[in-house]
């Protein structure tokens, strides 16, 4: 997407670039401002996703801004001294620990020429002094409007100072062309148990709250209404928690389901097998801030079936409400499962899901804000 107005010079940042939600939407915003011929420049700790950063035309500053401690404090006049020397339009912090480094720096700068500070909320903070940085930005982003209700509820946040941004997919990534037939060759040769069957998709990393462990128990209701189904569980445990994917196979076995539940640990090719699958199920155990991976799935044009709460019930009412089932109702998931299976699907993901809404949207936030100058 092209912006007819002046180019912009964006500063975003986070703790890190290696994995998780913020960070992917971080680098696709930059390659998106590059694409629109604005400057864009990420500062960060480092790590994997720098490269590529980088290689689409952004510029990566290595800073310590990850540590959350008063160590950090060290870190305050560099960043005063690097925003000077920047001279950036817009800061856009998207995590506390930065987002402090950032704050103290900015509000010793000269009002008039310092740039516009902007905050995105990825998810519901717990209240206390350390987190209520986020909403010391003059404009503040909500990825979801549970998020903003949180906002406006704990934070007191005015209704005028947050726009409602979902968090943007590139449809190019997000499509059936990405499950290609030698990509299903080479799966197949690696997992032959997956071949002819509906493949029921349980994608995300292995956590308690994100619900592999409901996903079993649904998968093993689901096996008593049909057995032509395999279930994929895509994720690694976190670091650290390498027991909590023992305690999940001993459950797999334990319920009969050793040849019916096939876990495949983190895959870069989570599109294709989104295309693959016959149905998408998202299953946490709690509020999500958003879930990614409903719309994700929906842009594929596979079904989703999640629990009716969060971000991932906004999604689904906005593109397949159909996929909504009561919360924590495991036998209602399977049997919507089963009959999504055989349905036709009409899937209608709105354009507020994709990449050049949420850039257009957040372009909208920075101009704004550059016009109160």
């Amino acid at each position: 997407m092209t912006d007819q107005s002046p180019p912009l010079k964006i500063v975003q940042v986070l703790p890190a670039l290696n994995s998780g939600g913020v960070e992917r939407g971080t680098v696709e915003l930059a390659r998106e401002l590059v694409r629109g011929g604005h400057q864009s420049v990420v500062i960060s700790a480092g790590g994997r996703m720098v490269d590529g950063l980088v290689a689409e035309g952004s510029e990566h500053i290595e800073m310590p801004v990850h540590r959350k401690s008063l160590m950090s404090l060290f870190q305050v006049r560099p960043m005063r001294r690097l925003l000077t020397e920047l001279k950036p339009d817009i800061v856009h912090v998207r995590s506390r620990a930065p987002a402090w480094i950032v704050w103290l720096a900015w509000r010793r700068m000269n009002p008039s020429t310092r740039p516009k500070l902007v905050s995105t909320f990825h998810g519901m903070y717990s209240v206390n002094f350390y987190s209520a940085v986020m909403a010391r930005a003059e404009h503040m982003i909500a990825i979801s409007d549970c998020v903003k209700k949180y906002m406006r509820s704990n934070y007191r946040v005015p209704e005028e100072k947050i726009t409602l941004i979902p968090r943007g997919l590139d449809p190019a990534a997000f499509n059936r062309d990405a499950c290609t037939a030698q990509w299903r060759k080479e799966l197949y040769a690696a997992y032959p148990e997956l071949q002819g069957k509906h493949i029921v998709l349980m994608p995300g990393r292995l956590s308690r709250w994100k619900g592999q462990e409901a996903f079993l128990d649904m998968m093993a209701r689901l096996m008593r209404l049909r057995q032509d189904c395999h279930g994929v569980v895509v994720g690694d445990a976190e670091p650290g928690k390498q027991h909590y994917f023992e305690e999940l196979l001993a459950k797999r076995d334990a319920l009969g389901l050793s040849d019916k539940v096939t876990f495949v640990g983190h895959r870069s090719d989570i599109p294709a097998f989104y295309a693959l699958a016959s149905v998408t199920c998202h299953m946490s155990n709690k509020e999500e801030p958003f879930g990614r991976t409903v719309p994700e799935s929906l842009a594929t044009g596979t079904p989703v079936v999640a629990f009716d709460r969060g971000g991932a019930s906004e999604s689904l009412n906005a593109g397949f409400p159909q996929g909504l089932v009561p919360a924590d109702d495991v036998v209602a998931f399977a049997v919507r499962v089963d009959d999504l299976i055989d349905a036709d699907a009409e899937i209608k993901l709105p354009e507020s899901y994709y990449l050049s809404s949420q850039l257009a949207s957040t372009l909208g936030v920075y101009r704004r804000l550059i016009a109160q100058r």
